[in-house]
């Protein structure tokens, strides 16, 4: 079980860091974009580490404050997410 979430996390933070990059390329070309909701859903799916890399290297949607505000909101929700799991696994045991 543990290895399928492993190769889904990988996946999906490697496709969310995939489309940043488009959206970035496709921004720079003035062509039709990938909509916000989107991004911010693949990053809620568990695209998050990959939105958070995407962002500082292509220096992309970091201007725009409410999109940031949204990703850094889903970033600790995963943080506290994995603090919960850590919690009931190791001191509740």
């Amino acid at each position: 079980m543990l290895q399928y979430l492993i190769i889904y996390l990988i996946g999906i933070n490697l496709f969310t860091y995939i489309a940043f990059y488009v959206d970035k390329k496709k921004a720079q070309k003035g062509k039709r974009r990938i909509s916000e909701k989107e991004l911010l859903q693949l990053s809620l799916i568990g695209g998050i580490i990959g939105a958070l890399f995407a962002m500082k290297n292509f220096r992309h949607k970091t201007q725009k404050k409410s999109f940031y505000n949204k990703i850094y909101s889903i970033l600790l929700l995963y943080i506290c997410l994995i603090l919960y799991i850590i919690y009931k696994l190791f001191i509740e045991g």
